[in-house]
């Protein structure tokens, strides 16, 4: 099994990083002529969603669930999702449709690729600055949601392990104090098929799952705290129920026995 999943998990890599490389080219191209985001761009940027989907799919047998959409307010809002994978992008992509990406500085200063995130709206953020980046990820965010955006954050920053001690970092409470809006939880279960830094990919049915929006106004501490309680039993909650139901890729004792642990801490048995 592990072999031909090898197999499977190169030939998508391949079409994958591929097809992203041509694609942000195009992207990017358009960005430097238009110098704003236009409607070929975006219909460029969904189709990458929709094939790297179907393409999951059909070479590596991971399918694509994303439930509670209907949680997701009109207007502005800030999607604040776990990060387990690079799915987790494809994921989001629809419900928020005109999301604002905040992401690393690095991968803005990639030629075309950065060209292609800044014109679809995406607030890069120089965490080499430390404190000092946030005023200026704050004014990016309100002319985002000016622009008709929803603000897209990963809390923990990077990509997480599953059932990995939770990190949640002060961007998302800065910008739920400062722009006023509702903030949606995203659990999800997309690294136990897509894993960081993997090299072997597992079939299943990768999940997110849109939870109830935290109206504003909350306290910053209460907030935070409320953020990380209902993202982590949720996301301990979905990985427990993949898991009861049977997963192809093994499972080690430490991650059985980690599962079990989270599961008693969250109070997130699936029963």
């Amino acid at each position: 099994m592990r072999a031909v999943q090898t197999v499977r998990t190169a030939v998508f890599y391949a079409l994958f990083i591929g097809q992203t490389v041509i694609l942000a080219i195009a992207v990017g191209l358009i960005a430097v002529i238009w110098r704003r985001r236009t409607r070929l761009g975006w219909a460029i940027s969904m189709y990458w969603r929709n094939s790297n989907v179907a393409l999951l799919g059909a070479i590596v047998g991971i399918k694509t669930v994303v439930e509670g959409v209907e949680n997701v307010p009109p207007g502005a809002a800030i999607i604040a999702s776990k990060h387990q994978s690079d799915w987790d992008i494809f994921a989001l992509l629809p419900a928020a449709q005109r999301p604002a990406f905040i992401a690393k500085r690095e991968l803005i200063d990639i030629p075309f690729f950065g060209w292609a995130a800044q014109s679809m709206d995406t607030i890069s953020i120089d965490r080499r600055l430390g404190a000092l980046a946030i005023p200026q990820m704050l004014k990016d965010a309100r002319a985002a949601l000016d622009r008709g955006c929803r603000i897209v954050i990963y809390p923990e920053g990077t990509r997480k392990a599953p059932l990995a001690d939770a990190d949640y970092r002060q961007g998302i409470v800065r910008l739920y104090g400062a722009l006023d809006v509702p903030v949606v939880p995203v659990a999800l279960t997309s690294g136990l098929y897509w894993g960081r830094n993997t090299g072997v990919m597992w079939p299943g049915t990768a999940r997110a799952r849109y939870l109830p929006a935290i109206p504003p106004g909350l306290e910053p501490a209460a907030f935070a705290a409320r953020l990380k309680q209902v993202i982590e039993t949720e996301t301990t909650r979905m990985i427990a129920e993949d898991v009861a139901a049977g997963l192809k890729r093994p499972l080690t004792p430490a991650f059985l026995a980690r599962l079990e642990a989270a599961t008693q801490a969250n109070g997130a048995d699936a029963g």
